[in-house]
């Protein structure tokens, strides 16, 4: 029952994501060149080395699915 329902909000989420990552470009290329640039050569990426520009782009996420809610 609510396992079918589940899986439907996973793909309607799934399904918007490339809107979603549209709108969050500028965010989304900061963050690959911050990792990007850290994990030159075999460097591992380590946790929080991009944690600034990680923020961002989860907040644009959370602000773009906000925005398609309404």
């Amino acid at each position: 029952m609510s396992g079918s329902n589940a899986w439907s909000r996973s793909r309607e989420k799934l399904r918007l994501f490339p809107e979603l990552f549209a709108q969050c470009a500028a965010e989304a290329t900061t963050y690959g060149k911050c990792v990007a640039a850290t994990t030159k050569g075999r460097q591992e990426l380590k946790k929080d080395m991009c944690a600034k520009e990680f923020e961002a782009l989860k907040t644009c996420f959370t602000n773009a699915a906000k925005k398609k809610a309404k």
